[in-house]
């Protein structure tokens, strides 16, 4: 169904109408005009559901400078974790903020440990994930301690990065702090920015600096788009699962992933690679190794890590190891890559170990713990002898069309006028919603908005995903499904 996607495919184009084209753009307006919506209000819900991956923002600094606080402060809600001591971690550490009407990612460096390797490398490898997935930096600094030699080495970071940084000068929580923060004019990174995380002194100058040097798209291009290039893959997976083995087995030669001084030590994290007559670009995650005396803090490197490979990537690979039960952090992992909007496809390793009486509670497992990911394609496979690594390629593939599925306007509401007509919603409160008409707006993921004359429940819109599904394929790819709902205004007239 990739012939149906706009000729030009040029990302200005989508951007305009989504990924509409003029006429069906027009067409599509009336239609939205005749039901009694607002012009400006479908026009504003085209471009939110258009608008494909949102710029990220990446919170780097030493630790209890205020890193959690001012995150919390920037996504509007208390969600990162925040303690007086370093060593907090967290699962989950991509949040979607706004601010003036623009929306971005922010990915929060909060904690670690702090005693396993020393502080300056500690706050080395969080800058140095974090940075690697971001388009823009805001480097926290506490104003009342001022800069000190981790700050200093946070910076050359930045520098090497190359990537635009604005510098947050926390705690000052009134006048007399300013002069503290004058003095990060130091630091060379260009005007500090006085904020007071805590209560909010300051952060909306501080976010208004942010959106000027954001971009308003990702500055990464994928492989798909332009002159072409080889299609970015991301193998990941939980410590020890076997995502090194895989990657050297498909590479036919041993590379060396982890530093086994340091630990924490990125290795090469871009790999082309040869396969299946094509080459393709490898974002490996295996460097961080777990030991005994690092913990809490390999967990959370290695969910850093992820992160920031996954907003590298179109597609996941997600290893799970066969021979051990489905984990929570597995299903964490899967989650993570479904929420970044990429193509997914899950690799079950070591299944030449299995007998059949693990195959048997696998399947059990599969069906109950990954039951959402059941779109997914899937590949049993053995890193280690080879076993079914030919069928790797194809499962990459059918994951990215579906990923780059569009289905055309008129089309989709043929479908949607004879799904509504055969299974209407649940009538609740003496009303019966229903589903007007709708449009695919984005690709890569496929993003589609319905309009609607009422709530429509979550379960009738898994319903709607599920028969989009069966319908027009999308297989190894998530959906985004936004509902645009029609009230009627005391006045009699509609609006959106």
């Amino acid at each position: 169904m990739n012939d149906d996607i706009q000729p030009d495919g040029s990302a200005e184009h989508e951007h305009e109408h989504g990924a509409l084209g003029d006429a069906e753009y027009a067409e599509f307006m009336q239609l939205a005009a005749e039901e009694g919506f607002d012009v400006a209000d479908v026009e504003g819900a085209i471009e939110e559901a258009g608008h494909g991956p949102l710029p990220v923002l990446a919170v780097v600094g030493r630790p209890n400078v205020g890193k959690s606080t001012l995150v919390n402060r920037i996504i509007g809600r208390r969600e990162a974790v925040v303690e007086d001591k370093p060593g907090v971690t967290r699962d989950r550490v991509t949040y979607e903020a706004e601010w003036a009407g623009r929306r971005f990612k922010v990915v929060d460096t909060g904690g670690w440990e702090q005693d396993v390797l020393g502080i300056d490398a500690s706050v080395a490898a969080q800058a140095e994930y974090a940075i690697e997935a971001a388009d823009a930096v805001v480097f926290v600094v506490d104003a009342k301690v001022g800069a000190t030699d981790t700050d200093e080495a946070v910076v050359r970071l930045l520098r090497k990065a190359g990537k635009p940084v604005v510098l947050c000068a926390n705690k000052v929580d009134g006048q007399s702090g300013e002069a503290d923060a004058a003095y990060l004019w130091s630091l060379g990174l260009g005007e500090p920015h006085p904020v007071s995380a805590l209560h909010g002194r300051g952060t909306g100058d501080m976010l208004d600096r942010v959106l000027e040097v954001l971009p308003e798209a990702p500055r990464e291009t994928f492989g798909g788009t332009g002159i072409g290039g080889p299609r970015r893959v991301a193998l990941i997976g939980r410590p020890n699962v076997g995502k090194s083995s895989l990657l050297n087995k498909v590479a036919g030669e041993e590379r060396v992933v982890v530093d086994e001084l340091a630990g924490t030590t990125r290795d090469p994290v871009d790999e082309l690679i040869e396969l299946g007559g094509k080459t393709w670009k490898f974002v490996d995650t295996a460097g961080i190794r777990k030991r005994v005396h690092l913990q809490q803090g390999a967990d959370y490197y290695a969910s850093l890590r992820t992160a920031a490979a996954v907003e590298k990537a179109e597609v996941a690979v997600v290893l799970i190891d066969a021979s051990e039960s489905v984990s929570v952090q597995d299903q964490r992992i899967i989650t993570m890559a479904v929420e970044a909007g990429r193509a997914l496809v899950v690799a079950y390793n070591k299944w030449d170990t299995l007998d059949e009486e693990r195959r048997f509670y696998l399947e059990r497992e599969i069906e109950t713990d990954l039951a959402q990911i059941a779109w997914a394609p899937r590949v049993n496979v053995s890193a280690r002898t080879g076993r079914h690594m030919e069928k790797l390629v194809p499962a990459i593939e059918t994951a990215l069309a579906g990923w780059e599925t569009r289905v055309p306007t008129g089309r989709l509401n043929a479908f949607l006028g004879e799904l509504v007509a055969a299974h209407p919603h649940p009538i609740r409160g003496g009303k019966q919603p229903r589903i007007l008409f709708g449009t695919q707006a984005g690709t890569r993921p496929p993003r589609f908005v319905l309009f609607a004359s009422g709530f429509i429940e979550a379960g009738y819109r898994r319903f709607i995903e599920r028969r989009l599904r069966e319908e027009f394929g999308f297989e190894g790819t998530p959906i985004h499904l936004s509902v645009r709902v029609r009230e009627k205004r005391p006045s009699g007239c509609w609006s959106a």
